[in-house]
C-alpha cells in the first residue's frame, strides 16, 4: 500500500470534497480517500499495482477538478557564471534534467540564474551543483525556498487573483445596480439620464444593463464552468447552486431582452440583470474573505518554518565556512557563536552555553548545554561557543518532524466530520429539489413566473454547504497549531476529538511521574559519625561503581563540595553491594543482606531503614571496620509539577492511575505523594498494555502517559497514547500525543485544547445547520405565506458569503486559547 498527497484545485464547499472523495475512493485498489477542504489536499491510499499516478488525476480531473501530486520537493535558484548563448543554458537544462531526482530545470541567460526543482531523497545540491561545473559553468551562491513557501507563494498569489476578480465584479455592478434600481426607486431621488429611463427607452435600458452585467459574469465566469461540469458528472456543488440561480435570472433576462425588442415593454420590469450581477459580486467577495482568513489557520506552520536558519558555519581542518543550511550534512562539525540559531539537531563535542528553546518546546528558561549534551535545530545560542556534530539534517530534524506532524494533523480528519461529510454530500441534490419545488408551488398558486424565479434564486443562493465543510477542518487546523505552539504536538484530528472524551488517564511511574534517576534523600548517621563523614565515605566508596543508586550519591558528594577520599581494593558483590577500603577504613556499602552476610549487627538499623523504605526509599547501610555507621537512603523523586497535574485532573472529573513495575509499598508512596489514590504495582512492560484493555472493558476511555520507549506498547493499545519526550522518533511513532516540553501539566493542557476544538467544532456545525434549517424555509417564502416580506436573492447572496466567513472566523478565535 501507498500513501500519497495530492493538491486538488476547484473546490469550493463540502459537496466538492465528498465529489472528490466519492470518484477517489472507488478506484480499484484504493483502501482510503479522505480530502481536506481547508487545506485543499487529497490523501489517498491505495495498491500501486491495481492503480496509477495517472489515474487518479484523470479520475479528479473527470469530475471537475484539478489534482496535482504534492512531491516532497524543493525548489533551488543557483546563479551560474560562464553562460554566452542559448546553446549554454540547453546544455546545462539538458545535462542536469539527467539527474535522477530533478524534476524540473529551467535557466535564464539574462539574468544568469538556473532554477531546478528536485526531490532531496534522491539527488544531494551539491551532485547539482558539480553537474554543472562538470559542463563546464560555474555555480555561484544560491537561494534556496522549500515547497511550502512556494506554496504560500501560490496561495497569494491566487487571493490577489480574488481581489482583482472582486474589484472587476465590484467596478460593474455598482453602477448596475444604479442604473437598474435608480428609476424603480424615485424616493431615492438618484439621478438617472431620460435615456436610460427603463420607461421612455426600455430596449436602450436593457441593453445598457446587459453590456455591464456581461463583465461580471466574465469575472465569476469559475462559478459556471465548475457548477456546469460538476452537475453534469452527477457530483453537484456550491457553484452549481450559484451558477443554476444566476444562469435562470440571466436566461430569463435575455428573453425579456428579446420580448422588448419585439414591442412588448412591459417586459423590461422582468430583467433580473442586476440580481445575477449584485449575487456574483458579494459571493466574489465573500470567499475572498473566507481565503484570507483559511489563510491565517496555518500560521503555526509558517511561524515553525520561519525558525529555520538559512546558514551555518562548518569547520574543516580549522577553516571556518558558511554554508546555506540545506548543505549540511550528518557527521558535519559546526560552529555557533552567541545570539545565532543552532543549525541542525547534534551533540556538543566542546563549549559551554545556554541554549533558549522556547520556540520549539514553550520553555522559556535557557537549558545549560556542555560537552555531550543534544542540541536541537532553530534553538537560540544564547551566551557561549559551541562547536557540535551534526547529526540529524534536512527532513530528520527535530524542527522537520514538528512540522510534518502539524501538517499531517492539520490534513487529517476527525470523526465528527463524517457526520457533515455524509450530510453535505446529499445537500446540493436536495436544495436542488426543493428550489424547483417551492417555485413550481407558487406558480402553480398563481403567482407569476417572476415571483416563482426569485424564490427558486433566493432559495439556490442561500443553502451554502461551504460552512459545513469548513466547520471542522478549520477548526482542527488552528488547534493543532496552538498545540504547536504550547508544545503540545497532537498527530491527528482523530486523536484532538478524541481527547475530549477521555475520563481515565494512566501515569507510568518513572520518568513520568518521577525525574527518572534517583538522588539521595536521607542520611542518618549513628555514634561517632557526622552526616557529612557518612555521606563522603559512601561516595568515595561508590565512585568506581556503576550502579545508579552509587551515582546518586556521588552526585550529592559533589553537589555538597565533599572531597573523595582514595579508595583500594575496591570489590562489587552483585546483588548485596560494596566492600573497599577508604582512607585506611574497612568500607561495607549495601543492602541488609550485605550486613548480615558478613555478620554485622542490624537492630540499630531497623527502625530507620523499615521507615525509609515506608516511604518508598531505598534504604543503602554502611558499615566502617565492622560497625554499624549510617544510612543513605535514596529514591527516584517525583516531578515538581506532578502533584498539581494529578490534582487539576481530578478537578476536571478524571479518574487517575498510576502504573509501574515497583514493589507495592514503593508504589503506593510515590502514589501518596502525588495524590493518586489508584495504583497498579509490579505490573511487567509487556503486561501494561493489558491493564490498559482492562480499563477499557470498564467501559472507560483511557489516556495512557509514558515516556514512549519501553510504554510503546501501552501507548497504542490506550484511545490515546501521550508521549513525555522532547521529540524522540520512538514517542513520536508511538503516541498519538507528544508533550515536547516533557512537563506533565501539559497532559490538562492537551486535554482541554481538545475540549476546547470540540466545542467550536460544534459551534460551528450549530450555526452552519442552523443558518441552513432557517434559511431555506425563508428563501421559500414561508414567511411571506404569513404576511412576512420576500427575501431578495440579493441578500441571500449576503447572507450565504457572510456565514462561511462566520464559520472561519469562529475558527479562528482558537488562537486566543491559553492552557
Amino acid at each position: 500500500m501507498k500513501t500519497e498527497t495530492y493538491s486538488i484545485s476547484g473546490m469550493t464547499c463540502a459537496s466538492c470534497s465528498r465529489a472528490v472523495e466519492r470518484v477517489t475512493g472507488k478506484l480499484p485498489g484504493v483502501r482510503e480517500a479522505v480530502v481536506n477542504l481547508a487545506t485543499e489536499r487529497l490523501s489517498i491510499t491505495y495498491d500501486e499495482d491495481a492503480l496509477s499516478h495517472e489515474m487518479i488525476i484523470a479520475a479528479v480531473d473527470k469530475a471537475g477538478y484539478g489534482a496535482k501530486e504534492l512531491v516532497e520537493s524543493k525548489t533551488v535558484t543557483i546563479p551560474v557564471s560562464g553562460m554566452t548563448c542559448a546553446s549554454c543554458v540547453r546544455a546545462i537544462e539538458k545535462g542536469v534534467a539527467k539527474l535522477d531526482g530533478v524534476l524540473e530545470a529551467s535557466v535564464n541567460l539574462a539574468t544568469e540564474k538556473a532554477q531546478f526543482v528536485y526531490n532531496p531523497e534522491k539527488v544531494r545540491l551539491s551532485q547539482i551543483k558539480q553537474k554543472i561545473r562538470d559542463l563546464g559553468y560555474e555555480p555561484r551562491d544560491i537561494e534556496v525556498s522549500q515547497r511550502q513557501d512556494a506554496d504560500a507563494d501560490r496561495k497569494a498569489l491566487e487571493i490577489k487573483g480574488m481581489w482583482r476578480r472582486f474589484m472587476i465584479s465590484a467596478g460593474f455592478s455598482i453602477p448596475l445596480l444604479y442604473v437598474a434600481m435608480g428609476p424603480m426607486i424615485p424616493w431615492l431621488a438618484w439621478p438617472v439620464p431620460v435615456w436610460m429611463n427603463p420607461m421612455n427607452y426600455p430596449l436602450v435600458y436593457a441593453l445598457i444593463c446587459l453590456v455591464l452585467v456581461l463583465p461580471v459574469l466574465w469575472s465569476g465566469r469559475r462559478f459556471y464552468s465548475v457548477g456546469f461540469k460538476a452537475l453534469v458528472h452527477r457530483a453537484p456543488n456550491m457553484d452549481s447552486l450559484i451558477a443554476t440561480g444566476t444562469g435562470a435570472a440571466m436566461l430569463y433576462s435575455l428573453y425579456s431582452v428579446f420580448m422588448i425588442s419585439q414591442g412588448d415593454f412591459r417586459s423590461v420590469n422582468h430583467l433580473y440583470f442586476e440580481t445575477a450581477g449584485v449575487i456574483i459580486t458579494l459571493i466574489q467577495l465573500g470567499k475572498t474573505l473566507e481565503a484570507v482568513s483559511k489563510g491565517q489557520t496555518s500560521e503555526a506552520i509558517k511561524k515553525l518554518m520561519g525558525l529555520t536558519p538559512k546558514t551555518a558555519i562548518v569547520l574543516h581542518d580549522g577553516i571556518q565556512a558558511e554554508i546555506p543550511v540545506e548543505e549540511v550534512e550528518a557527521g558535519d562539525i559546526l560552529l555557533v557563536r552567541p545570539g545565532e540559531k543552532i543549525a541542525v539537531d547534534g551533540i556538543v563535542l566542546s563549549g559551554d552555553s545556554s541554549i533558549d528553546e522556547s520556540m520549539l518546546t514553550g520553555e522559556s528558561m535557557p537549558v545549560e548545554k556542555k560537552q555531550g549534551d543534544s542540541v536541537t535545530g532553530a534553538s537560540l545560542n544564547k551566551t557561549g561557543s559551541l562547536t557540535y556534530k551534526a547529526t540529524r539534517v534536512g527532513q530528520d530534524t527535530t524542527l522537520s518532524q514538528i512540522i510534518r506532524l502539524v501538517e499531517q494533523a492539520q490534513g487529517s480528519k476527525a470523526p465528527i466530520a463524517r457526520m457533515a461529510d455524509v450530510i453535505s454530500g446529499y445537500f446540493v441534490p436536495v436544495v436542488i429539489g426543493i428550489a424547483f419545488l417551492a417555485a413550481t408551488a407558487w406558480l402553480l398558486s398563481g403567482e407569476s413566473v417572476v415571483f416563482s424565479l426569485s424564490i427558486f434564486i433566493a432559495i439556490l443562493v442561500i443553502a451554502c454547504p461551504c460552512a459545513l465543510g469548513l466547520a471542522t477542518p478549520t477548526a482542527i487546523m488552528v488547534g493543532s497549531g496552538k498545540g504547536a505552539e504550547l508544545g503540545v504536538l497532537v498527530k491527528s484530528g482523530e486523536a484532538l476529538e478524541t481527547a475530549h472524551k477521555i475520563d481515565t488517564v494512566v501515569f507510568d511511574k518513572t520518568g513520568t511521574l518521577t525525574k527518572g534517576e534517583p538522588e539521595v534523600t536521607d542520611i542518618v548517621s549513628f555514634e561517632g559519625f557526622e552526616q557529612g563523614q557518612v555521606l563522603q565515605l559512601a561516595a568515595s566508596a561508590e565512585f568506581g561503581s556503576e550502579h545508579p543508586l552509587g551515582g546518586a550519591i556521588v552526585r550529592k558528594a559533589e553537589s555538597s563540595s565533599l572531597p573523595l577520599l582514595p579508595v583500594t581494593g575496591f570489590q562489587a558483590i552483585p546483588g548485596h553491594g560494596i566492600s573497599a577500603s577508604v582512607d585506611g577504613k574497612d568500607i561495607l556499602f549495601g543492602n541488609e543482606k550485605l550486613m548480615r552476610l558478613n555478620g554485622i549487627e542490624t537492630a540499630s538499623f531497623q527502625s530507620q531503614a523499615e521507615s525509609l523504605a515506608a516511604q518508598g526509599k531505598t534504604p543503602m547501610f554502611l558499615a566502617v571496620n565492622g560497625k554499624p555507621s549510617g544510612l543513605v537512603a535514596a529514591a527516584d523523586v517525583l516531578k515538581t509539577s506532578s502533584f498539581q497535574a494529578v490534582k487539576r485532573l481530578k478537578e476536571m472529573g478524571i479518574h487517575v492511575v498510576m502504573i509501574t513495575g515497583d514493589h507495592w509499598k514503593t508504589a503506593e508512596a510515590v502514589a501518596r505523594e502525588a495524590g493518586i489514590d489508584h495504583v497498579l504495582a509490579e505490573v511487567l512492560p509487556g503486561a501494561k498494555a493489558d491493564e490498559i484493555r482492562k480499563l477499557q472493558a470498564e467501559k472507560r476511555i483511557v489516556a495512557m502517559v509514558g515516556d514512549g520507549i519501553n510504554d510503546a506498547p501501552a501507548l497504542a493499545q490506550s484511545d490515546v497514547g501521550i508521549a513525555i519526550g522532547s521529540g524522540t522518533d520512538v514517542a513520536m511513532a508511538s503516541a498519538d500525543i507528544v508533550l515536547m516540553k516533557s512537563e506533565i501539566t501539559d497532559v490538562v493542557s492537551a486535554i482541554r485544547l481538545s475540549r476546547a476544538t470540540i466545542r467550536n467544532i460544534k459551534q460551528n456545525l450549530f450555526w452552519a445547520f442552523f443558518y441552513n434549517l432557517v434559511g431555506i424555509p425563508v428563501a421559500a417564502g414561508l414567511l411571506y405565506i404569513f404576511g412576512g416580506p420576500l427575501l431578495n436573492p440579493v441578500f441571500a447572496a449576503a447572507a450565504m458569503s457572510l456565514s462561511s466567513v462566520s464559520v472561519v472566523t469562529n475558527a479562528l478565535s482558537l488562537k486566543a486559547f491559553k492552557p
